[in-house]
């Protein structure tokens, strides 16, 4: 949020002064009220991407050489190699090799299927 939502959530609070206690109370509690929602608000929205970050970093590090995996782009094929943050994938019938960042896979798949250059789908054992 930025200063002017603050200041115009202050304002639909009354956080003023101009409530009917006089000597300001109201006012000053309806603000902690106020800061303790946006906390909570903010914490609702990063521990979640913390968690989802947390299971990508350790899928990544736990891919090897024979796994079956779907790239961020679509293409699903079979890891030949991994050097550093290069991975190496083998595609198709005709086992083409595809370079891509690690960061790049975006699921190890668990039942492996290859699709022939004519569309028919088969099981990989």
């Amino acid at each position: 949020m930025d200063l002017f939502s603050i200041t115009t959530l202050a304002s639909l609070l009354d956080c003023g002064g101009s409530g009917s206690s006089g000597d300001g109370q109201g006012s000053s509690w309806s603000l902690i009220i106020m800061i303790v929602l946006i906390v909570v608000m903010f914490a609702l929205m990063v521990i979640p991407q913390r968690k989802r970050d947390k299971k990508v970093k350790d899928m990544l590090a736990s891919i090897k050489p024979g796994d079956r995996v779907r790239t961020i782009g679509g293409i699903y094929g079979t890891i030949t190699s991994i050097r550093d943050d290069v991975v190496t994938i083998s595609v198709g019938p005709d086992k083409v090799r595809l370079v891509f960042a690690r960061g790049a896979i975006a699921t190890i798949e668990d039942a492996p299927v290859e699709t022939t250059i004519d569309g028919e789908v088969r099981d990989v054992k």
